[in-house]
């Protein structure tokens, strides 16, 4: 039980601390993503980042030791399809609009899953926050004409991944270790790869590229997701969102710094809004 008690799983501070590295991890990858965009498109990125990914967790992880049930089968390629669409979705928004507000908009989906899990006085702010800020965002006044309507709606179809994300993904976390990583991101990567080949094709096989692509698989998606898989096991579906709160603010901090994306005040105060509706909807 000692042992038990000092794995990084079984900590709540710990799995925290591991989804913030991740959140880190992530923006900071999707930044240097942003730069492959122009060569080889958004589909060539993303088959980069799930297929580099997945042959890297396959490689550590060896999951094939462990049999999969068919009720794991069929939540692992849940899981999976939706990494490799979530991916594809926020990568389409990143082209179109600033990552911090793609990202401000993607978070709607971890927020509903929050809401959902508990009917709060304090849900109903959380909501009326969210609104606020998605209203400040969204290309429906004429405050944002320069934001795309099209890479909006892109973000609002990650969003939904991202909330289906957390569901199936609670529900694998109960496998060893990263199998379960490992299955999604292969799962993920049966149509995503195919998609980026099409797309690129022997452009995806340049040295410099593949450096590149290597680094924002690691980056963006085999660590990430491995942290969140370990913090999964601990934190409640709530409390993982409350932790993802910060995503839009560390995204457009990353855009910053990386892409030179600056936002206006409105913008930096509707990001605000949705960080706090994220917050207010898991703080116990």
């Amino acid at each position: 039980m000692a042992e038990a008690n000092q794995h990084p799983a079984g900590n709540p501070l710990l799995a925290g601390l591991a989804l913030l590295c991740s959140q880190l991890s992530l923006n900071i990858g999707a930044a240097i993503a942003k730069h492959l965009f122009p060569q080889i498109g958004v589909e060539g990125v993303t088959a980069y980042r799930v297929g580099i990914s997945a042959l890297v967790m396959l490689l550590i992880f060896r999951p094939w030791r462990t049999p999969l049930t068919g009720k794991q089968i069929i939540n692992v390629a849940v899981y999976g399809s939706v990494i490799g669409l979530m991916n594809l979705l926020i990568y389409r928004a990143f082209s179109r609009i600033p990552m911090g507000i793609a990202v401000a908009i993607e978070v709607a989906g971890p927020l509903t899953v929050a809401v959902l899990a508990s009917h709060r006085p304090r849900d109903f702010v959380a909501v009326c926050l969210a609104v606020a800020g998605l209203y400040f965002l969204l290309p429906i006044h004429g405050q944002v004409d320069q934001l795309d309507p099209v890479g909006v709606a892109y973000a609002a179809g990650a969003a939904v991944c991202w909330a289906l994300y957390i569901v199936y993904g609670k529900r694998v976390s109960s496998m060893s270790g990263g199998q379960s990583v490992a299955w999604g991101m292969l799962a993920a990567s049966l149509f995503i790869v195919p998609i980026g080949v099409a797309h690129a094709g022997a452009l995806l096989l340049t040295p410099s590229f593949l450096l590149t692509g290597l680094a924002i698989a690691v980056m963006s998606s085999a660590v990430p997701y491995t942290l969140e898989m370990l913090s999964m096991r601990t934190l409640s579906s709530r409390t993982f969102s409350m932790f993802s709160s910060a995503a839009p603010a560390l995204s457009a901090l990353a855009g910053m710094a990386v892409l030179g994306e600056h936002l206006t005040l409105t913008q930096w105060l509707a990001i605000g809004a949705m960080v706090v509706a994220s917050a207010l909807t898991s703080l116990r």
